[in-house]
């Protein structure tokens, strides 16, 4: 007879996922995921398959936290710039009161494994893409429309990855929102 999961899934990836941005893929061992998680290791195994796979799963589940909030502002009646800048505003908020400087799961993926695991690469990618397609449509409501939106959304996303990687380095609100404050003039 087969076993009960005796763990709820949830915060197992909950776990996994602060794990992962704290160490990265390469410095979380199995006996790290071990401990944040409160599973043994044979659960996690049959769970997951292996650290990776539970990596995976992690991607998934930072991806979907990540992208509900950007998914409900397409209902919003605000000005796009100014949740463009909400945005980044939100990011710098959550950069400068962290403290422990954990990373942005997609973007210590992308630097970290894209190169050479292409399931990884694949969930970057989509999640970029997914952030691409919700930014275009968002910024093409800009009025006077923007002359590519695409673009726009592209540098948007570029925007918000090196936020991310500047505040590991710098998490002083002041540094970080001079870039957020010249971004938006950008587009306007």
């Amino acid at each position: 007879m087969a076993r009960v999961r005796e763990f709820d899934t949830d915060q197992v990836l909950a776990a996994a996922v602060t794990t992962f941005r704290q160490h990265g893929f390469a410095g979380t061992s199995v006996q790290n995921l071990v401990e944040a998680t409160g599973i043994g290791r044979g659960s996690l195994y049959a769970a997951f398959g292996d650290k990776e796979g539970l990596y995976l799963a992690a991607l998934d589940r930072y991806r979907a936290d990540f992208a509900q909030p950007l998914l409900a502002l397409l209902d919003s009646e605000e000005p796009p710039l100014r949740l463009v800048r909400e945005i980044l505003v939100g990011l710098v908020d959550e950069i400068v009161q962290d403290g422990t400087r954990q990373a942005c799961l997609i973007v210590s993926a992308a630097t970290e494994l894209v190169a050479r695991d292409t399931a990884v690469a694949s969930r970057v990618r989509e999640t970029t893409d997914l952030l691409e397609e919700t930014l275009t449509t968002l910024l093409r409501r800009v009025d006077p429309p923007l002359a590519d939106p695409r673009a726009a959304a592209r540098f948007v996303i570029t925007v918000v990855q090196g936020l991310r990687v500047a505040g590991a380095v710098r998490p002083e609100r002041g540094w970080l929102m001079s870039s957020v404050d010249l971004a938006v003039r950008a587009l306007a």
